[in-house]
């Protein structure tokens, strides 16, 4: 890899365009309450603390049989009578005496009187009563009440991106709604006179535009709100007009195409006249010719054209930008399934 060289002023580094993208960004503004089943991929936009204990009682970890641990053997054997039984969902009512014991099952609740669990295959059980050996302990096989989470316990923070195990998680505390980040608002489009769209027929020079089509699947994955806007006309009123109105409304502006130095190129000149660039090339290849900059409120981001350099400046510029914009509290660069050489 080599550095930039003195006949490439304009070029940016890396690092420096990362840099100078942080810099400009700010989180959106706005939240709104969802329930869980919609919340996924959203950010929250404060603690979530635990109502209840989990787990919310004394409960088995094994199969077995409840005992009182100060009624242990320390040495030979002693009988237990088995008086009672405590299911998963229906514990024994009664309190285990002294010398007695209960059968129990996983997740079951302790019986009142009984700290420890003898697990099943280790006792010899004839007719109503169990038999014990030494060697066992108190508090052995059970999950004290609040050992997973205990009330009042932080148990997801704000700035972070709900997964599928995090709506899980909140499902399991009985917390039906969060309080989110609102979604951020995404336009995108194509440039190009030779693009057209999946199922029009091609003439000669034309070509299928499949950067609109790897930019949905790459935005629907961080769970956002866009809009497609189609591929628009490469002169200037046109791509004037797509700025304008993907400037209406929307938080982020996303193009492929028209950025580079050709003469029908139009994206970064038009961006220049509507709003300002901040920088239109960066040292790397593939992804040369990535703009960015602003349309009034509405952050712009313009990628190549090629296809790869497409995906390939999202991943490394967009994607990360975009994380931090919905407020999401830790942003990791991607790992490229294809080498990116620095210039």
């Amino acid at each position: 890899m080599k550095r930039t060289t003195n006949d490439e002023p304009n070029f940016l580094s890396v690092e420096e365009a990362l840099y100078r993208i942080e810099q400009d960004l700010q989180p959106i503004r706005g939240e709104e309450q969802l329930a869980i089943r919609s919340a996924l991929g959203s950010v929250l936009a404060e603690d979530v603390r635990s109502q209840i204990n989990v787990p919310p009682h004394d409960n088995s970890a094994m199969d077995g049989y409840a005992v009182r641990g100060a009624d242990l053997p320390a040495e030979d054997k002693s009988q237990f009578p088995v008086v009672g039984t405590s299911l998963a969902g229906q514990p024994y009512p009664e309190t285990i005496q002294a010398g007695q014991c209960a059968r129990i099952f996983t997740g079951a609740v302790m019986p009142a009187g009984t700290d420890t669990v003898i697990m099943q295959e280790q006792v010899d059980r004839q007719g109503d009563a169990i038999t014990i050996g030494a060697g066992h302990h108190k508090g052995e096989h059970v999950r004290p009440i609040g050992e997973d989470m205990a009330i009042g316990q932080t148990v997801l923070t704000a700035g972070k991106r709900l997964l599928p195990a995090d709506i899980g998680l909140l499902a399991s505390l009985g917390i039906p709604e969060v309080k989110v980040k609102r979604r951020l608002r995404v336009a995108f489009f194509s440039t190009g006179d030779e693009l057209r769209a999946v199922g029009e027929m091609l003439e000669p020079g034309q070509i299928y535009d499949s950067n609109r089509y790897t930019l949905h699947g790459m935005l629907t994955r961080l769970g956002i709100d866009f809009i497609d806007m189609g591929v628009v006309r490469d002169t200037p009123e046109a791509v004037e007009n797509a700025f304008l109105s993907a400037a209406s409304g929307n938080d982020v502006i996303v193009t492929s195409g028209g950025v580079s130095v050709g003469d029908a190129d139009y994206v970064t000149d038009t961006l220049r006249r509507l709003g300002q660039v901040n920088f239109w090339k960066v040292a790397m290849k593939p992804g040369k010719p990535l703009t960015f900059g602003k349309i009034q409120q509405a952050v712009f981001f313009g990628l190549p054209g090629n296809p790869v350099s497409a995906m390939v400046t999202f991943y490394q510029f967009v994607q990360p930008a975009l994380r931090r914009m919905m407020g999401q509290d830790r942003v990791i660069q991607p790992d490229l399934p294809f080498p990116v050489f620095r210039l």
